[in-house]
């Protein structure tokens, strides 16, 4: 089955999962995703797989719950 438009993504959306600190609501970490918030661990570099598994350890005491935000390519 063919998808519609209403099911296919934008052209030109990306989606971010961003990890909020506590202490002043900045992002610290974003790293690339799908709509539902799914990072690929493999497309990520040693370091960025290294910092996502690190934000995903300290949610509660350092960082918020993530939350996926939509950006524009421009």
């Amino acid at each position: 089955m063919a998808a519609t438009t209403d099911d296919a993504p934008a052209q030109g959306v990306q989606y971010e999962l961003c990890f909020h600190t506590r202490a002043d609501l900045a992002c610290a970490f974003a790293f690339p995703c799908d709509a539902s918030g799914c990072v690929d661990l493999d497309a990520l570099s040693d370091q960025a797989r290294r910092d996502y598994l690190f934000a995903r350890m300290v949610v509660g005491p350092l960082f918020l719950k993530p939350a996926v935000r939509q950006s524009v390519l421009h």
